[in-house]
């Protein structure tokens, strides 16, 4: 019998890759996006059902129908600017949205979900510190404080009901599937890599927002890992708590630091000529945000396979090259 497993927000960029590897893996996903940001070309594995995570009589109707063993929540708001500029509306969608659903779930007797956290939760980082789970987690914008309540929401599930969760605190998302079927696509486009690649291609200039971090070379240091990857994690760890493993927060990254400069290096060697502006620093923007990810080792036996920057960054250049989408 082949096991189900809900995905909000699985036609988005880690959703759908999410997807693609539960199926390689013998599960059935069942994708539940409202598409404002997600693209139905993307559900290729299971069925879709069309609906937001607010609707809590659809959501309840989706679970009824297809008995999910567990759920991966990635359904979010997921811009760190654009929540300065609407912090209400990122309480109302991320958290009010998540109760939503953790309430259809508890109506159905679903009590295991892998939610999609995000190292934004941890804030401003101490300078060249690599961010442990037991960093403290100050966020600095209506995003990951967000999230940040969604983790505290969980944590209290699992302490006084009958509940068990994994929050995944994901670095910096790159790359794209290795078969060219899906990849990062955002309308409109704001990811360093993705605008890089694209300001070669007839695309807006990138802006390198900060020349004067902390850092070897001036610009902030991130820690890039492949969306085939976290994808990988995502299973993982929906596997950790069909096995009866218990609640866990654990990071996906590197663990290694990639300045902005050395990412416009390393597409320049590979003939992207990336055109970029130099702009100032955005507020709130950390000079150093690099994983400490052991514990993903220990706990659920993952580590990233993607480890050259030059084969991550392949993977994009051929999805924004030969395999994108027109918009």
């Amino acid at each position: 019998m082949i096991t189900t497993i809900l995905v909000t927000g699985g036609a988005g960029y880690i959703g759908a890759h999410t997807c693609k590897e539960l199926a390689t893996r013998g599960y059935l996903p069942v994708v539940y996006d409202n598409l404002s940001t997600g693209h139905a070309e993307f559900v290729k594995w299971g069925p879709l059902v069309i609906g937001d995570i607010s609707d809590s009589k659809k959501l309840t109707k989706t679970i009824r129908e297809f008995q999910p063993s567990a759920v991966i929540h990635f359904a979010a708001n997921a811009y760190v600017e654009k929540s300065f500029n609407d912090p209400l509306g990122y309480y109302i969608n991320n958290v009010s949205g998540t109760i939503s659903l953790l309430e259809s779930m508890r109506t159905q007797g679903i009590n295991r979900m892998v939610f999609s956290s995000t190292c934004a939760t941890y804030g401003t980082a101490n300078e060249n510190a690599l961010l442990t789970e037991d960093t403290p987690q100050l966020p600095t914008n209506p995003y990951g404080r967000s999230k940040l309540i969604i983790e505290q929401i969980l944590a209290d599930l699992s302490i006084h009901k009958n509940f068990r969760s994994v929050c995944l605190r994901y670095f910096n998302a790159a790359g794209a599937d290795s078969d060219g079927e899906i990849g990062e696509w955002h309308e409109p486009e704001s990811r360093l890599i993705p605008v890089a690649i694209e300001s070669s291609l007839g695309g807006q200039p990138l802006q390198v927002f900060g020349i004067d971090f902390p850092t070897l070379d001036g610009t902030a240091v991130r820690d890039y890992v492949h969306v085939s990857d976290l994808a990988r994690g995502h299973v993982l760890a929906i596997e950790h708590l069909l096995s009866g493993k218990g609640s866990e927060c654990i990071n996906l990254g590197t663990g290694h630091g990639t300045s902005v400069k050395v990412i416009i290096s390393t597409l320049e060697a590979l003939d992207i000529k990336v055109r970029y502006q130099y702009a100032d620093r955005r507020f709130g923007d950390p000079a150093f945000l690099v994983a400490e990810v052991t514990k993903a080792s220990r706990v659920l036996g993952w580590s990233p396979q993607y480890t050259n920057l030059q084969d991550l960054l392949k993977t994009a250049i051929s999805w924004h090259k030969r395999k994108r989408p027109s918009s």
